[in-house]
């Protein structure tokens, strides 16, 4: 499992080391296999070789002896004038002869092999040797670490019948052939290790080299954003597998801002039907009570009543009103939608703060600046806009609390001016936090529930932020943070 967790980078580097490492081990364990094949071929076909010489020179012997050629006469034919001696010495093998029951008739020397101590070659092998179709019977075996080669085969007369049994013991001397292994070994070690090392540094580079586009694309597709335009990937000298990769990233990328403007469109219909009905029924609310007054006006007109301007006055007053309400309705509306124009204008911050709050009369408002100048680049009344609504917010939030206190402070935090609204009021609910910055939503009886979304929306303006912390109960903090 934590294989394929790695990245594939580091895959394609285990990989390939493994590979020359495999490579490496199968090839040794081939070479020592077929070195030893030819090893048992090569002393297989030299005791053949030797097995055939000493026939011939038997045939001779027999073809040229004065005795009476049979089994009986075997050891007289060899010992005469040391003919068996004679041919051990020119081989260089050890010859035994033995009749065709197995007894030992006569044998060039002592023994060096443990089977020819004996004077009885075992049954088995007699039985064998009766039985092959080639007359002939190899016996493989081991001593003290010495391999040996046995072979019995029939000596027979002119007319091809068997007078006796030829046993050569032959001794498997690979001393030379594991030197040359060895040798061979050593080698092929060290032109597998100056290969090892050349591929750890191909497959370092040649990983980097086949990830380098995928790391690209993974890069690309991490920055991938709903919300803003998303750069196409270009890429050169790329395989065809990641060319196609490229190509459908792309493709998702043209889909996606197709819908992104599809979906900005819609929403920004939608966002204006919501608002032409919430202005309708904004508007519908101060002219029902305006009609009715001006129908009851109208009813109850009597030029003759002695109290017609008081009752003119309050007609007035009525309608003065209802008026005054759509006017700040349509206030409301205005500023919300109104998007403040970027202005370059440089401003003292805890000046203009303070400035926003000399129009409140509440004495528990408190001001405190880390220092008297903190330039930032912002709108004047844009930034007084802010202020005031977020203080205005927080003395509504005070109303029938005891001991009511709001504290408006002016920081620095490193390339950031940060402007602190605190309040010890009733504090906002968990269920309404996520609502707080919506068109529409307030918790008031009156008012349109725009101030706070006009404010986030003057503030993203200028490259800010505005967040909160409240507490129910205990009060809550805005934090408004903005460019210097």
């Amino acid at each position: 499992m934590r294989l394929l967790k790695l990245s594939l980078r580091t895959r394609i580097f285990i990989a390939m080391i493994l590979l020359v490492l495999g490579a490496s081990i199968l090839i040794a364990g081939v070479t020592v296999y077929q070195y030893k094949q030819e090893a048992e071929s090569y002393h297989k076909e030299r005791l053949e070789r030797k097995e055939q010489a000493i026939k011939e020179n038997i045939r001779f012997v027999l073809a040229s002896t004065t005795y009476l050629v049979n089994t009986e006469n075997i050891p007289a034919i060899f010992k005469e004038q040391q003919k068996i001696y004679e041919m051990a010495t020119v081989h260089e093998m050890q010859i035994n002869i033995y009749d065709l029951k197995g007894r030992l008739l006569v044998k060039s020397e002592e023994s060096f092999f443990r089977d020819t101590i004996n004077t009885q070659i075992d049954p088995e092998i007699v039985k064998k040797l009766d039985a092959s179709s080639t007359k002939r019977v190899l016996k493989k075996t081991e001593v003290n670490g010495q391999k040996y080669q046995s072979s019995y085969s029939y000596i027979t007369d002119h007319k091809f019948k068997p007078l006796a049994i030829l046993y050569l013991p032959y001794l498997q001397d690979d001393s030379v052939l594991n030197r040359d292994l060895h040798n061979f070994l050593m080698r092929m070690g060290e032109i597998y290790l100056f290969m090892l090392i050349l591929a750890i540094i191909m497959s370092y580079f040649l990983s980097s080299y086949i990830t380098k586009s995928l790391k690209i694309i993974s890069e690309k597709i991490n920055q991938t954003r709903l919300d803003k335009r998303n750069q196409k990937i270009e890429l050169s000298n790329a395989t065809e597998e990641i060319y196609a990769l490229v190509s459908a990233y792309n493709s998702m990328i043209d889909e996606l801002e197709e819908s992104a403007v599809k979906l900005a469109t819609g929403e920004r219909e939608q966002a204006w039907r919501e608002m032409a009905k919430q202005v309708a029924h904004e508007i519908k609310n101060p002219l029902t009570p305006m009609r009715l007054s001006v129908q009851s006006f109208e009813r109850q007109f009597n030029k003759n009543d002695p109290n017609i301007e008081q009752k003119v006055k309050e007609y007035s007053d009525t309608l003065i009103n209802q008026i005054d309400t759509m006017s700040s309705i349509a206030s409301a509306f205005s500023n919300f939608a109104k998007m403040p124009a970027q202005q370059s204008e440089t401003l003292n911050v805890p000046k203009i703060v303070k400035l926003a709050l000399d129009i409140f009369n509440e004495k528990y408002i408190i001001f405190t600046s880390e220092k008297e100048e903190i330039l930032a680049k912002f709108d004047r009344t844009q930034l007084i806009r802010v202020v005031t609504n977020l203080v205005k917010n927080a003395v509504q939030a005070l109303q029938g609390k005891e001991n009511p206190k709001i504290v408006v402070s002016v920081e620095e935090e490193e390339e950031e001016v940060c402007v602190s609204i605190c309040d010890n009021g009733s504090g906002i609910s968990e269920e309404n936090k996520g609502k707080i910055f919506e068109p529409k939503f307030t918790t008031k009886s009156s008012g349109m529930g725009l101030g706070l979304a006009m404010v986030k929306n003057i503030v993203e303006t200028y490259n800010g932020s505005i967040s909160f912390v409240s507490n129910p109960n205990k009060g809550t903090i805005f934090k408004v943070r903005f460019p210097k």
